[in-house]
Order: C-alpha cells, then structure tokens, then sequence
C-alpha cells in the first residue's frame, strides 16, 4: 500500500503469509509481528536522505527488497535494493528501469517489479532476468504473486481494460492465459496463497469476482455495496473458505467462499446473504442475486489493507496513518460486526 508521503508512512505491506508487515518511513523502515502485536525491529538510516517507499519481506528472512520512496529518497526510486538485514548491508541491485519502481513482490525464487507499463520477473539466485511483460498502464501498481513453492504463477493487468493476465512459469514454456474480468479498469487484485484462485475489482467498487486460474470460469461474485468505491485491499484466508476486502467506505467486508457448490451449480445455496427478491433474479437486475458480505468491521475512512490473522476466524487491518486493528468473526453467524479484539496506534504509542 503506497501512502501519500506527508505522513509517518510512506508505504505498508504484509509479509507473504500476513504473519507480519514491513512499513517504510522517511527515516527507514520497521517490522511487526501481527499476532501476538509487537513492533519487531526497526532500521534507522544515517543522514537527512533515508526515505523508503516500498519494503517487500521475503517471509520472515532477513531479505528485504527497498526502494527509496519519501521526501528525501535513501535510494533512487528506479532501483532495487537487495538488503540483507543481518549484514546491515545491500547484497545487490536491480538497475535496469528507465522509470519509477511502483512495487516490488518476491517470492523464494523470483523477484517481480512493477513500472507503469511493465512487469519484469528476475530469478532470485542469480538476478538474471527472465520476463518482462508488458501492460495497461498501471499507476496502482497492480500485481499478485503465488507465494507457493509448487505453483509459480503472476497475475497483472491485461492490455486492455478490464482483463487481468495469468503468466504461469510451471513449465519450461511460460503459459499466459486472459482473463476478462470487469468491464472497466481493473482496480484490485489478489491470487490466493496456493494459486488456484484469483479475486478482482473494478474502478467502480461495487462487485468482487473470484475466478479459477486454470478454467478461467467465474465461481463467485460477491456485492460490497451498491455505491461506488475505491477497493483498496483484497486477500484470501490459507483455507480458501474466506475472503476480505477494505474500501475507502471504511468497512471492511468478509466474504464466505463454498467452491464446491459455486463450480457445480454456479451460484445456488449460496452462503453469504442474498437479497429477499433474489428468487426473482431471472427477472430483477443482477443487483438482487449477487451475494454480500457474511461479516463487516468499521475502520477508519483511509487508505488501507486488509489480511486474516493467524487466529481462526480473524481479520487484521493495517491503515496509511499507522494504526493496526485487530477483529474476530464467528463463521457460523452471517450478517454480523466483527468484534475488534486489539487496536494499536503505531505512530502514537498507544494500545487497547
């Protein structure tokens, strides 16, 4: 999550396994274990230049992927830095951008960079590049990669608006496949944590796809609202029963997946509630038989991201002004508020 650079942070953004965050400050970066909530580590940088604007763990190792972001950049934000936390020093470079670096994702093997218009995919061991793909633009940095060792795939934006490309890199061939999932730009994006999956929304906020990345069919679709919104996060639960997304509406909405019955008979017994005239649906808009959110928590109307936590059944929220939130869901109750179970403001130094 890219934050607007006048605050504390200017970047945010959970660990493969949203196990922990990193944040990037105008002085370095931090590191913080979800649950139990503790700020882990913290890396200061000498000098009035010391600005990152994206950190990416590599799970819980001490490689870092920096770019230097802020008002005062550490380094120049068409650089990849390879920091080794436990050296306490830069163990290599990525220097072949001709334009700004908008996201860093890695996984055990690869290394992935996102510019305006491109994706480019490194191998990790030797930094020897092995893709670059091209795009829409893409000014919100989108880009989704299977942490899973056995499924090596990338979900970015198509071409056009509204698609979304599946590279999967499982074969000696890089196979891509088209997935058109919106009619407009897409907005959000997230591949579940084994790749099966991939969850999508538009500009216009209001409908949550999930597709399988395999058939390319559509297996869920989900209502956040009737208004317009900006989504800011989307993430799947490790199980795939769950998902949650946060909006600058300042709720965040849990989904409940059943991919047995949505593969099978497309959309009936769904679990998530419906609206009353949903039996009507052959003759009502498409409004009245989308399913809604099985769960909701409030948050702060800013920019955010969203995670499950590693309790069953709870969310973990992490906004642009540092505070973190943790809530608890009951799966067996739809249409319910999650109980906020932990609240710190980071920047403060205050917790509840």
């Amino acid at each position: 999550m890219k934050c607007d650079g006048n605050g504390a942070l200017n970047y945010a953004g959970f660990n493969q396994d949203a196990g922990c965050y990193a944040v990037g400050t105008n002085t370095g970066f931090r590191i913080y274990n979800c649950d139990p909530f503790k700020e882990t580590f913290v890396r200061d940088f000498p000098g009035d230049n010391a600005g990152i604007g994206h950190v990416e763990m590599l799970f819980r190792c001490n490689i870092l992927a920096l770019v230097g972001g802020g008002k005062n950049p550490r380094y120049p934000q068409n650089k990849v830095i390879l920091w080794d936390d436990h050296q306490g020093r830069c163990i290599g470079e990525l220097t072949y951008f001709k334009s700004n670096i908008l996201a860093v994702k890695l996984r055990r093997d690869r290394i992935v960079v996102v510019t305006q218009d491109r994706v480019y995919v490194y191998n990790f061991s030797d930094l020897k590049l092995l893709d670059i793909v091209n795009t829409a633009d893409n000014p919100r940095a989108l880009i989704a990669v299977c942490a899973a060792g056995d499924n090596n795939i990338i979900a970015c934006p198509g071409k056009q608006a509204g698609t979304v490309q599946i590279l999967n890199y499982n074969e000696q061939q890089k196979k891509n496949i088209l997935i058109t999932a919106h009619e407009t730009n897409i907005a959000c994006m997230a591949l579940s944590i084994d790749g099966t999956l991939l969850a999508t929304a538009s500009e216009k906020g209001t409908l949550i796809r999930v597709y399988s990345t395999t058939s390319r069919q559509q297996v869920h679709e989900f209502r956040r609202g009737a208004e317009r919104a900006e989504i800011y996060s989307i993430a799947f639960h490790p199980s795939n029963q769950w998902l949650v997304v946060s909006s600058d509406k300042g709720t965040v909405h849990v989904f409940k997946l059943d991919l047995a019955q949505a593969e099978a008979a497309q959309g009936k017994n769904k679990n998530n509630p419906t609206s009353s005239l949903s039996f009507m649906s052959s003759l009502l808009p498409k409004y009245f038989s989308s399913e809604w959110s099985y769960a909701q928590f409030k948050v702060k109307e800013c920019r955010n991201i969203v995670a499950f936590g590693q309790d069953d059944n709870s969310i973990v929220v992490v906004n642009a002004v540092g505070e973190f939130f943790k809530a608890m869901f009951d799966p067996t109750t739809s249409g319910q508020e999650c109980v906020q179970e932990m609240y710190c403001d980071t920047i403060a130094g205050q917790k509840s």
